[in-house]
């Protein structure tokens, strides 16, 4: 038995969980990590980290450690997606690039091109180094909850058992979730579209390619679906996905090698398959394409994160994204309850916040998706595509510790709008100050921040009486820039209260005659104490 009344165990060891665990022990709490698998999957599945999420990054110190990872291969100007129905046929469409984020108006970060494999790496480490409990090859048998924390029974490679008492159980053990499941959270969205294998190859196909670097190329053979991404940039290794049927068996490594060749158009080409679980004989993974959102993010001390919560098929490459928005919404809520800074109820605004903002998301990607396939859904006739930019970034909350939310919102803000409205991301303005590394998003993160005016002297003095220790600076004078209360929305004798997560809490454009109550009210609002 690990016993540990403060510990959090996160279920899962994906990008999602991952990334909680990394978050909750920035902050302090004791985590452990357990996932099934004896190591990580060997494929990329997203192939780029977006500048929203390298600010999530930025914040606990992994930003150059992405950069320094990202791979040659996302870096070529030679990028192309195409469709047809083999790889050595004709494309009849080329699908242009995403558009180019670039750092400097909206955000200090610029996407990075790197695998999904190797980011999972990197926050590996960067688990172990901050103290996590990293235990791969460890299954969760089951859990029971009680008043003081959840005990878990854990079931290990070599067939052992141990068992886990936690504070709380954080679920990202995917679209499959067996914790979702056991508390009978009910799904609902369009649902499964299809499954998914996929394969890992090494095979040189260059005669299909003709000349061309193709990067994703979507296919009608052997089956809809069907694709190859790739590797490297000269053709000989790939990952191979078709859809399949997920009650029939996995296929055999010579079914394999006959759809690879089926999907090139190389009939006679030599096909390597590789595992895409180090350590294992798994050639094929197999995995459902699915868009729908639980009713329910937490049960008592349970909560879901990730695809565990909102599973989305992956156009747009939202789903990595909005997970990692999970886990960093939740990471902080759990340390100020368990430091005795937050009331218990605080953890219920999780739900509240992220629900809303992945069904949205969740919609969006279902837009993307029936573009990209050509399918159709009358449920979404009457929608439209949100920049890409404003879905990552531009979400906005309404929940009861926002005081005076900006309940006329709506879920997403145009990026280059956003300028301290509560419910909101606070603005990144450029800066260049000992304080920060470049932006304002850099104040954020510890602990709460309190922003005021120039001339503003009560709000200042106010933030130093709070109960619950917060960082305080005055805009144009202890941060540079004389336009920065304007762009935060506040006139000079103003006041912004930011979260740990870096949305606005409250906001008084101008001065008040109760400053001290005000502050302290909004305070114990955000907290719930």
């Amino acid at each position: 038995m690990i016993a540990d009344d403060d510990r959090v165990l996160v279920v899962g060891g994906g990008l999602t969980g991952l990334s909680c665990a990394v978050f909750l022990a920035w902050h302090g709490v004791a985590c452990t990590l357990i996932e099934q698998h004896p190591d990580l999957v060997s494929q990329p599945r997203l192939r780029s980290v977006p500048a929203s999420t390298m600010e999530l990054y930025r914040q606990v110190g992994l930003e150059s450690r992405i950069r320094d990872s990202s791979n040659d291969l996302s870096r070529a100007r030679t990028f192309m997606a195409i469709r047809a129905q083999t790889l050595a046929s004709a494309e009849y469409e080329r699908i242009p690039p995403p558009k180019a984020e670039k750092a400097g108006a909206t955000s200090p970060c610029s996407r990075v091109p790197i695998d999904q494999d190797k980011l999972e790496l990197v926050l590996r480490a960067h688990a172990d180094s901050l103290g996590v409990q990293v235990h791969f090859g460890t299954q969760l048998c089951g859990y029971t909850q009680s008043g003081d924390g959840v005990y878990a029974l854990l079931r290990h490679q070599d067939e052992t058992r141990s068992a886990v008492h936690a504070r709380y159980l954080v679920a990202a053990d995917g679209a499959d979730s067996a914790v979702r499941r056991r508390y009978n959270a009910n799904m609902e969205g369009p649902g499964t579209y299809f499954h998914l294998t996929t394969l890992l190859v090494e095979a040189d196909l260059r005669e299909a390619l003709a000349g061309r670097t193709v990067h994703m190329a979507y296919l009608d053979r052997p089956r809809p679906h069907t694709f190859f991404m790739a590797l490297d940039d000269v053709g000989k290794r790939w990952v191979f996905g078709t859809t399949d049927n997920p009650d029939s068996p996995l296929p055999s490594y010579d079914t394999a090698v006959s759809m690879v060749r089926a999907a090139a158009g190389l009939p006679f080409t030599s096909v390597r398959l590789r595992p895409q679980i180090p350590g294992t004989d798994v050639m094929a993974l197999r995995f459902p394409v699915t868009a729908a959102v639980a009713d329910s993010f937490r049960d008592e001390r349970i909560f879901l994160i990730g695809d565990a919560a909102h599973p989305m098929p992956p156009t747009g490459g939202f789903g990595g994204a909005a997970g990692v928005q999970d886990a960093h919404n939740l990471a902080w809520k759990i340390a100020a309850v368990i430091k005795g800074h937050a009331g218990e109820s605080l953890l219920d605004t999780y739900d509240a916040e992220r629900r809303p903002v992945a069904i949205a998301t969740m919609r969006q990607a279902v837009l993307r998706f029936h573009r990209r396939f050509g399918a159709t859904d009358r449920d979404t006739n009457s929608e439209t595509i949100v920049d890409r930019n404003s879905v990552m970034t531009g979400y906005t909350y309404r929940s009861s510790v926002i005081s005076e939310p900006w309940v006329n919102a709506p879920v997403f803000e145009n990026v280059s709008a956003l300028n301290g409205k509560p419910g909101t991301k606070a603005p990144h303005v450029p800066l260049s100050s000992s304080l920060t590394n470049g932006s304002t998003i850099d104040l954020y993160g510890e602990r709460f921040v309190v922003l005021t005016g120039p001339h503003d002297r009560d709000w200042f003095e106010a933030a130093a009486s709070l109960p619950v220790a917060v960082d305080r600076y005055r805009l144009g004078v202890d941060v540079g820039r004389s336009d920065l209360p304007a762009r935060h929305g506040i006139g000079p004798r103003g006041v912004l209260m930011v979260r740990p997560d870096g949305f606005v809490a409250f906001r008084s454009v101008g001065p008040s005659r109760h400053s001290a109550q005000r502050l302290h009210e909004a305070l114990a609002t955000a907290l719930q104490r």
